[in-house]
């Protein structure tokens, strides 16, 4: 019991008895003793009751933080347990699952249908693991990976949405209200606006998928090794196209549309530069921003660029100084804000050669691009395709939309050419 609540009921006793004592018209000598006995306790019980309330106000500070993260820190516990590995293994020679990932296989079918063994979002995250040879007479390291591009849609600020089941729409408010003064000690103030809003839907219409054939030795060759290589390489080609499907995405053959390639669709800004890139070009973009109530500092502005166009700026000096385009850009946006890409933007193209870049900021917290993902990633097995070599044909399907908050957060700079002077 807490000590504020066994205090409280102690006065409640000493109230009780005091309202018997005074009640009398004639107390004796020791009841007169005993009220003041009951006075001094209840008066040091106020004070202590107030150091009570103190302290257990600082441990229920303390262990709010801990629920608040504790259903998290679970989860991911959970999620580190579950073994790819397992599920390879099922499709292949039916083993059946155990552990965490049973549990968490049955967790997600209970929520949804699936054609094969359901594997949750986060299973598909690298892991730092150790993996060592057992002595053999031909000993087989770890598995080098594919090289992939680094995933930058998160860097400009893409927020991922898990959704269960369904369609979800943001509505936006789109309405011009502004406020206004009464002209005059009787006059009214501005007529009523409407409050407007506009909902940004996202549909479970694109399904992305992997396929990956595993041989029979790779499965008694690898071992324990090729749960993290599996993991590793699905995570790695579904984060490119993905990736790429954020900013390029075509809309047409299965794809979302783009950030960029949608850009009239959305709504975004496009600005045509047509002259030699530099930081004056992303100035007068940030400048719009600011204005725009889109954001409160360069700080605040995400830039996505192609390499080409960073070597271009790095190589152009300021004229009498050895200061260039890049480091005035970076003065001001800083360089955690500024993500390179191969994947999301085209290649330079045009005569002069010239390219596209991408400028984000979070206004009011809000994400500028969001990235919906339904449920799990449904891997399923082909029986036929590689039976007569005994590998194992496995496919993994996820479905993914994206959407544009606020078309004011985002604007595209094209035309930016990388010829000095052009």
């Amino acid at each position: 019991m807490l000590d504020s609540l066994k205090i409280q009921r102690r006065q409640s006793e000493i109230r009780q008895q005091l309202a018997a004592l005074v009640g009398k018209e004639k107390p004796t000598e020791d009841e007169i003793r005993s009220i003041e006995t009951m006075d001094l306790e209840f008066r040091q019980n106020e004070t202590r009751y107030r150091a009570a309330l103190i302290a257990e106000n600082e441990e229920r500070e303390e262990a709010r933080g801990e629920l608040e993260t504790r259903s998290a820190q679970e989860w991911a516990d959970m999620m580190a347990g579950f073994e790819l590995r397992q599920v390879a293994l099922a499709l292949d020679e039916g083993r059946q699952l155990d552990g965490q990932t049973a549990e968490i296989v049955q967790e997600l079918r209970s929520s949804g249908g699936f054609r094969g063994i359901p594997v949750p979002w986060q299973a598909l995250e690298q892991r730092n693991t150790v993996s060592t040879g057992t002595p053999n007479p031909v000993q087989t390291r770890p598995i080098i990976d594919r090289l992939f591009p680094d995933s930058v849609a998160a860097r400009m600020g893409a927020q991922m949405i898990s959704i269960d089941a369904g369609a979800l729409e943001w509505p936006i408010v789109t309405s011009s209200v502004t406020a206004g003064w009464a002209d005059g000690e009787a006059a009214n103030v501005p007529n009523a606006a409407a409050y407007a809003t506009t909902d940004r839907p996202l549909t479970p219409d694109h399904n992305l998928g992997v396929q990956m054939r595993i041989t029979r030795k790779t499965l008694k060759q690898s071992g324990a090794a090729l749960e993290q290589a599996i993991r590793r390489d699905m995570a790695g080609a579904m984060g490119q196209a993905m990736d790429q499907a954020v900013f390029l995405g075509t809309g047409a053959n299965g794809q979302p549309l783009g950030v960029i390639t949608g850009a009239a669709t959305y709504g975004i800004t496009t600005t045509a530069i047509n002259a030699a890139a530099s930081w004056s070009a992303f100035r007068a973009a940030v400048v719009r921003f600011m204005t725009g109530n889109a954001a409160g500092s360069p700080a605040a502005v995400r830039a996505l660029i192609r390499p080409e166009l960073w070597a271009f700026l790095d190589d152009i000096l300021i004229t009498g100084t050895a200061v260039s385009e890049w480091d005035r850009l970076t003065q001001n946006i800083p360089a955690g804000n500024i993500g390179m890409t191969s994947n999301g933007l085209a290649a330079p193209a045009g005569d002069p050669l010239a390219v596209t870049s991408l400028l984000t900021t979070a206004a009011g917290g809000v994400a500028p691009i969001f990235v919906g993902a339904w449920g799990a990633v449904d891997v399923i097995r082909d029986p036929f395709s590689d039976a007569q070599s005994g590998g194992l044909r496995i496919t993994a399907l996820a479905t993914v939309d994206l959407t544009v908050a606020r078309p004011a957060q985002l604007e595209i700079l094209t035309g930016l050419q990388l010829v000095a002077g052009a």
